[in-house]
C-alpha cells in the first residue's frame, strides 16, 4: 500500500520550508498544499485545532503539527539520510541549537527588522550577540551538521532565505562577510544545495510581502505641520 504524504504550508513561510527540506532530503514524495492563512481551510482546523497554523504533515490521515516536531518526526520514520545525528550527545546539542534559533535568534532578528530608534539598536546588540553563538558553532565546519546538512541546518535555514530580504527592505546590514565570515560562508553554501536553492521562495515576491509586513509594525510617519 502506497504511503500518503500530504503538507500543509504556505508559499513563503520558513517554517513550512523546514519541512520541505526534510522530505527532500529523505527523498520523500509527498504532497504540497499550499494555505490562506486569511482564509484558513477546513483541514487545516481540522488537522491542527490547538494552534490552526502551518505547517501540518499528514502522514496515512494521522497529523503532526510544528516544524522542528515535524522534522524529527521525518528522521525517525525514513532512515535513509540521516538528519539528527546517532550520538546521544550531539542529538542533544542539534536540538539545543534548533531552540535557540527559534527561541533567541529569530525573535532578535524580526525585532531588528521591525523596529526604529533605541529600540531597534537594543534588539540589533542582541542579534549580534546570538549571531555570535552561532559563527562559533560553524568552526572546522562547513554545515552545523558537519560535512551535511543536519537539524541545525534546517532550522536555521531561514538566515540563508530571508537576511538578504530583511536586509534590501530594510536598508541594513546584519551578516555580512567580515563581521561573521563563518556564518556568512555558511548561507552561501546551504542556499547552493539544488534542492534548497529550487524550494526558495521568488525574490520579486518576498520583496513586496516584507515591505507590506513591515510597515505594518512600524509607526507611521506624521508629516510635519
Amino acid at each position: 500500500m502506497a504511503e500518503e504524504v500530504k503538507l500543509f504550508k504556505t508559499w513563503s513561510s520558513p517554517y513550512g520550508l523546514r519541512a520541505v527540506w526534510a522530505l527532500k532530503l529523505k527523498g520523500i514524495e509527498y504532497e504540497a498544499i499550499d494555505e490562506d492563512l486569511a482564509n484558513k481551510s477546513s483541514q487545516l482546523l481540522q488537522y491542527n485545532p490547538v494552534h490552526k497554523k502551518i505547517p501540518v504533515l499528514v502522514h496515512n490521515g494521522k497529523p503532526i503539527a510544528e516544524s522542528l516536531v515535524i522534522v524529527e518526526y521525518i528522521d525517525e520514520t525514513w532512515k535513509q539520510n540521516p538528519i539528527l545525528p546517532q550520538d546521544p550527545y550531539e542529538r542533544a546539542m542539534a536540538r539545543f541549537w534548533a531552540k535557540f534559533g527559534d527561541d533567541k535568534v529569530l525573535p532578535s532578528i524580526w525585532g531588528w527588522f521591525t523596529k526604529q530608534g533605541k529600540e531597534q539598536e537594543e534588539l540589533l546588540q542582541q542579534a549580534t550577540e546570538n549571531l555570535k553563538f552561532l559563527e562559533q558553532q560553524l568552526e572546522g565546519k562547513v554545515f552545523f551538521g558537519g560535512e551535511k546538512i543536519g537539524l541545525v541546518d534546517i532550522a536555521l535555514g531561514f538566515l540563508a532565505n530571508l537576511i538578504c530580504i530583511l536586509e534590501e527592505v530594510s536598508g541594513l546590514e546584519l551578516i555580512t562577510k567580515e563581521k561573521f565570515p563563518l556564518l556568512f560562508g555558511w548561507m552561501q553554501n546551504f542556499a547552493a544545495i539544488p534542492m534548497i536553492k529550487e524550494t526558495f521562495p521568488p525574490h520579486e515576491k518576498m520583496i513586496p510581502k516584507y515591505v507590506a509586513l513591515r510597515e505594518k509594525y512600524l509607526p507611521p510617519v506624521v508629516p510635519p505641520k
